[in-house]
C-alpha cells in the first residue's frame, strides 16, 4: 500500500466512474484499475464492486476510505511543512466558522508578529472540517458555535475528537436581510412572517445535515431553502431574491461586502454559544497563544 494508491481509492469514491477518476488523475483507466485491485488483494476487502454501470463502494470500502482521508491528511501537513519550497517560512493556521471576529484576530496576529518569511493559513470551511482540521493539526485553533438544537452533537464529536472547547460569547438569534428588503425596517420579526421568503443555508455538505450546521433554528422546516458554500454568493442571493439568513447578529458594516445588510431580532428564541477549539494537552506555536489572546478579546462568558 501506497500514498499514489491511497489518492486513487479517494477519486475514484468521489467521481462516478473509473474513467472520470483515471481522466482527472492523469493516468490510464487500465492502469487505475489495476492499481484498486492490487490494493485490494493485499488488504483482503473489495473496496468497489464492479458492473456494468459503473463502480460502487462497499461498506468495507466506506471505512476505508475514512481511515484514508486521515492518512492523506496528515501526509499532506508533513509533505507541506518539511518538503515544500516553503519549508523555511513561518507557520500558521486557523480553522472557523463563517465569523469575523475570527479574522480579526487572525490579522492582528499577524501585524503583532509581523514575521519575515511565513505561511499562514485562514479556512473559513464547514463545522465538519473546523473539527477535522483541529484533529489532525492542520490547523492550531478552530471557531466553532452550537444552538440548543445541535449542542449534544457538536458536544460529542468535540470530545471523541479529544478536543476542547472555550466558550467565548453566547448570541442571540437574528435573521439578515438586505436593506431595500420590505421587512427591513421592523425591531423584530418571527420566523413565519418570513415563510414566503428563501432562507439561505450555509451548505454543510455532510450526512449529518443540520445537525452540524453553524445556524441557530437549525431544526425548523423552511418552507423554501437554498444552501451555498459562498459568503459571496450568498449575499448576492439574499439581495437578487429578497431572502434572508439567520445569525448572531455580529455583522460588520465596515466590511464592503456585508454593507447594505440589515439585522433583525428574531422572536424564536435559540441562542448560538461561540467558542475555540483546541488539541487536548496541545502545545501551541507563539502564533496560537497570540491568536487565544486575541480572540479573548472577544470573550463574553467568564
Amino acid at each position: 500500500m501506497n500514498i499514489s494508491q491511497l489518492k486513487y481509492i479517494l477519486e475514484v469514491a468521489g467521481s462516478s466512474s473509473i474513467r472520470e477518476a483515471a481522466t482527472k488523475l492523469f493516468i490510464s483507466q487500465p492502469a487505475l484499475s489495476a492499481s484498486i485491485r492490487e490494493l485490494e488483494e493485499e488488504l483482503g476487502i473489495l473496496i468497489f464492486e464492479r458492473s456494468n454501470k459503473g463502480v460502487c463502494i462497499t461498506d468495507e470500502g466506506r471505512e476505508f476510505v475514512t481511515y484514508a482521508k486521515k492518512v492523506l491528511s496528515q501526509y499532506e501537513i508533513m509533505e507541506e511543512r518539511y518538503l515544500s519550497k516553503d519549508s523555511d517560512k513561518e507557520r500558521f493556521s486557523v480553522s472557523t466558522q463563517h465569523y469575523n471576529f475570527s479574522l480579526k484576530a487572525f490579522t492582528n496576529v499577524i501585524k503583532k508578529n509581523d514575521p519575515e518569511k511565513y505561511v499562514f493559513s485562514f479556512h473559513e470551511t464547514k463545522t465538519k472540517d473546523v473539527l477535522e482540521d483541529v484533529r489532525t493539526l492542520k490547523s492550531e485553533v478552530g471557531i466553532v458555535s452550537f444552538s440548543g438544537s445541535n449542542e449534544p452533537v457538536i458536544k460529542k464529536l468535540i470530545k471523541e475528537y479529544g478536543l476542547e472547547f472555550t466558550p467565548l460569547m453566547r448570541r442571540e438569534t437574528y435573521v439578515y436581510v438586505w436593506e431595500d428588503h420590505e421587512l427591513a425596517d421592523r425591531d423584530e420579526i418571527s420566523i413565519e412572517e418570513l415563510s414566503d421568503y428563501p432562507c439561505l443555508s450555509f451548505d454543510q455538505s455532510d450526512d449529518s445535515n443540520y445537525y452540524l450546521t453553524e445556524e441557530a433554528m437549525a431544526d425548523y422546516d423552511f418552507k423554501k431553502l437554498i444552501k451555498s458554500d459562498d459568503r459571496a454568493t450568498t449575499m448576492e442571493l439574499i439581495s437578487k431574491l429578497h431572502g434572508y439568513s439567520i445569525g448572531s447578529g455580529m455583522l460588520s458594516g465596515e466590511e464592503a461586502i456585508l454593507k447594505g445588510m440589515v439585522s433583525i431580532k428574531l422572536k424564536e428564541e435559540d441562542p448560538l454559544t461561540i467558542g475555540y477549539i483546541v488539541r487536548k494537552d496541545s502545545d501551541l506555536s507563539e502564533y496560537g497563544k497570540d491568536y487565544l489572546e486575541e480572540l479573548l478579546k472577544f470573550k463574553e462568558i467568564d
